[in-house]
């Protein structure tokens, strides 16, 4: 299969302490101690939240040098929210530089278009299976 992306997560005996290894960066995830974990690292939701403004930016830098614009450092927060409805994600962008209304609308519609972000809103099959 071509462009594999791959990350493997081991779940510890250590109560929701997992250990993760992308490439050949290790990672900690846990829950906090209100909900049974340790605290010894991010949940998977924050995660999640840091992957979708990670690749925002990122997404965001590369539209951005192409187009020869100057925005300076560029702020994604990612949150999740829940009211009565449910639950849904809020992204707040932000540039270091002023940008034009026009490159903001542009900007904006670069953001969905990240690839994190389009498998968050089920755009990528997943198949799982049991070894």
């Amino acid at each position: 299969m071509e462009n594999t992306v791959a990350s493997k997560v081991t779940l510890t005996n250590r109560n929701y302490l997992a250990e993760a290894k992308a490439r050949n960066h290790f990672l900690t995830i846990d829950e906090p101690v209100t909900s049974g974990g340790d605290n010894n690292g991010p949940t998977p939701v924050e995660y999640l939240l840091t992957a979708i403004g990670g690749c925002v930016s990122i997404t965001l830098r590369m539209y951005a040098e192409r187009k020869g614009w100057d925005v300076g450092e560029i702020n994604v927060h990612v949150s999740q929210l829940k009211d009565e409805t449910g639950s849904y994600l809020n992204e707040e962008i932000s540039f270091e530089k002023e940008v034009t209304e026009d490159q903001k609308k542009r900007l904006l519609v670069i953001a969905g278009k990240c690839p994190v972000a389009k498998m968050v809103k089920g755009e990528t099959e997943i198949v799982s299976s049991i070894q």
